[in-house]
This record gives structure tokens, sequence and C-alpha cells, in this order.
């Protein structure tokens, strides 16, 4: 029997479609579930909920045997962060999916988190085209969570209505994959080395960087990196009680 499990989700519509359709996890700040909302509330920076709803999410950082990370640039047509750099692919786990995508406090606890990984399989697919059985879910290592909230000003100004409040679990994985970007999701991809990264990040660069990534990168990359095969095979870097509050 194959260890691939399909996702139920369906991929077919527009950003607003999926604005629409798709269910986020809403969560308090240690991260215990408290309900659901579609994305299009849960991103929404109002005067009623200034800083959208608290929602999980994932960040997938994804190696292949170079050591190389495969970063992706935001399409433009994204509602949140339009057309910016960031890690391999960032998305949400959603409610009422199968495989189950609601990781339980047990689940978290262990580490196995079992849910954030079928939703990195599942948007790995969508985004980038990554065939599941060549990044099966029991490939990610998950290292830690952040919490983080960033309004979109570059895109909306600086009363922006739109923004991301979040949760983020971090999984790492190495693998040599297909890779066919979906064109509605991204504009381009790019393997670099850490020397390479730092020098896109560079501010006279131009070029513009997810906030999350920015974090993460800041906090976290450089020492994960330093011994990938480190960081992937032992538990050094792991912290699964910790869930990290940080601004870009």
């Amino acid at each position: 029997m194959s260890s691939v499990n399909m996702s139920t989700w369906n991929a077919h519509g527009t950003q607003q479609d999926f604005m629409q359709r798709d269910n986020c996890i809403l969560v308090d700040g240690s991260d215990s579930i408290i309900g659901s909302a579609n994305k299009y509330d849960s991103h929404r920076f109002l005067p009623s909920q200034p800083q959208g709803l608290l929602h999980r999410a994932f960040s997938v950082f994804l190696f292949n045997s170079d050591g190389k990370l495969l970063l992706q640039q935001r399409a433009q047509d994204k509602i949140t962060f339009p057309g910016v750099w960031t890690n391999t692919c960032c998305s949400h786990p959603l409610c009422g999916q199968q495989p189950d995508e609601a990781d339980s406090d047990a689940a978290i606890a262990d580490g196995s988190v079992p849910g954030a990984k079928a939703a990195a399989v599942r948007k790995l697919q969508h985004e980038l085209g990554i065939p599941p059985e060549q990044l099966p879910a029991h490939q990610f290592k998950f290292l830690t969570r952040l919490h983080y909230c960033a309004a979109d000003r570059d895109t909306y100004g600086a009363d922006a209505s739109w923004g991301e409040h979040e949760i983020d679990y971090i999984l790492l994985a190495q693998a040599d994959v297909t890779v066919q970007p979906n064109a509605e999701e991204v504009a381009a991809v790019k393997h670099v080395d850490l020397q390479e990264l730092q020098q896109m990040m560079d501010p006279k660069s131009g070029l513009k960087w997810s906030p999350w990534f920015r974090i993460i990168a800041k906090h976290f990359l450089p020492k994960w990196w330093q011994d990938l095969q480190r960081t992937l095979e032992t538990d050094e870097h792991v912290d699964i009680v910790t869930v990290h509050k940080l601004s870009c």
C-alpha cells in the first residue's frame, strides 16, 4: 500500500475562490485550537480585528542534495504579500481536510505534526508541482513554531486592511524533486546557497521579502543551514515546546 495519502482538497479556483472556500485553523497565543474562519476573514486587518485572526500556518524549507535552498517569488496575483521572495512554500493547514490537517496537542508534543506535514505535501504539489511521492510527509523535519504579525503595508499602504497573523510551523526537508511552478501561485524559483541568499537579501538588491522569511532568516536559518545534515538527522535544533514570538 502506498505511504502517500492524497489530499481531498479542491485545487481548482482563483485566489478569491480559495479565500472564501478554505477554512483556516484559529488558535490562541498558546496555539490551542479555538475555531475556524475562511482565509478572507482570517487575513483582514480591520478596526474590529486590527491584527486579523490568529491562525496556523506552515513554512517549508526544501534543500537539494547540494545543500541549496529552493526559494520562490510569490505571484503578483496573490492577495497578501504579492511579488515578494520567500522560502520554498508557505501556506495554511486547513479545517475539514483528509488527511486531517488540524494537529492535536499530542501530535505537537511528540513532534510528529502529521497535519502540518500533510498540508505541506498538498501545497508543494499545488504551488510547485512537486509530486507527493517525491516528498512524502515522513521526510519533513519539524523544528519549531513562530508567532508573528505583519500588515501588508508595501501593497496596501499605511492603513493596510490585509496581513498575516500566524503561528508558523517550520518544516525542513532535503530532496531532489521535479519542480513545475503554478504561474497563478509562483512567479519564479531559484536554488541558492547561504552566501547567495545573503546577497539577494542585501537592501541594495531591491528585492522584497516576506515578513516571516525575514524573521526566520535573521534568527534561525544560518545555524540550521551551517550543518544541514546534523539539523535534519538529530534533534539539536528541535524546540517543540516554545512558540517564538518575534517581529520583523
